[in-house]
């Protein structure tokens, strides 16, 4: 097998050279060009933008509909790679299809899908407007829609790593009179913490940002079904630009919080399994 240091100057320096590169022109610029646009006419007129009463119940709009996903995907998140990697079963490969659905179909087209089960029109609609319950253009479709799309983040973070740790550690357990619900708490829990916590800090990003299904479920309402994401579109198409590039810039904000948070624990993750080696 080749060794890396046998590789020409060339590749070993450009390659690194080219992706950084394209990592400062698709992601890095673009982002640098989201604050540049928010603090272009001062503090105050972003500050102003982001204190406005419709941007902020977008905010708290998107801090309650992240704050009610999130938990429900941890705990599916947390059951599905259970079931996947410490058990076997008929239909363990039709699960693990399942999980990927997300990835795989379009926001837009699992929005839609909400909207023909719980719509006006929808095949629901009428034995819930008969009990005068709301899913659509309220809080429950804009969660529904946003678990359906940032499901798959904790699982499929648990699911690799839980594998290449076995079972041996539950079996021994159990060999030891411990309860199912004693060894997840005591053994697997424990082994996969740091991995959940970074599962569950890429599930809440992606409940922040999310558009696409939101978009769909949500009516457009203004101060009532609009999150942070659907304000920026509204302001942006309106030709308000300072106030869409500063809730642009918080939004972003948020997400660079969270992925130095992940940075972090992948980290503290990686220090664990090299001490226990």
């Amino acid at each position: 097998m080749r060794h890396a240091a046998t590789d020409s100057p060339l590749m070993r320096w450009g390659l690194p050279v080219l992706a950084l590169a394209l990592a400062a022109v698709l992601l890095l610029l673009p982002l640098a060009a989201v604050f540049t646009e928010a603090l272009r006419r001062g503090w105050e007129v972003a500050v102003a933008a982001i204190a406005e009463p419709d941007a902020l119940a977008a905010i708290r709009l998107t801090l309650l509909v992240a704050a009610i996903s999130v938990p429900v995907n941890t705990i599916g998140g947390i059951a599905a790679a259970w079931a996947v990697t410490k058990h076997d079963f008929p239909g363990k490969r039709v699960l693990v299809t399942w999980i990927e659905i997300p990835f795989s179909v379009s926001p837009v087209i699992s929005g839609l899908v909400f909207v023909l089960l719980f719509g006006a029109q929808g095949y629901f609609g009428p034995w819930l407007r008969e009990r005068d319950i709301q899913i659509i253009f309220a809080l429950p479709g804009l969660v529904l829609a946003t678990v359906f799309v940032t499901f798959p983040f904790v699982a499929r973070t648990l699911i690799p790593l839980m594998q290449e740790q076995g079972r041996d550690e539950e079996e021994a357990a159990a060999t030891l009179g411990a309860s199912g619900w004693q060894t997840f708490l005591r053994v697997t829990l424990p082994n996969v913490k740091w991995a959940l916590l970074a599962g569950v800090l890429l599930c809440n990003a992606r409940a922040m940002g999310e558009f696409g299904a939101v978009s769909v479920v949500s009516g457009h309402i203004r101060g009532q079904t609009n999150t942070m994401p659907l304000h920026v579109e509204i302001l942006y198409n309106e030709y308000m630009f300072a106030g869409a590039f500063a809730v642009s810039a918080l939004l972003a904000l948020l997400g660079l919080v969270t992925l130095a948070a992940k940075a972090v624990l992948e980290r503290l993750s990686d220090r664990r399994l090299g001490s226990k080696a």
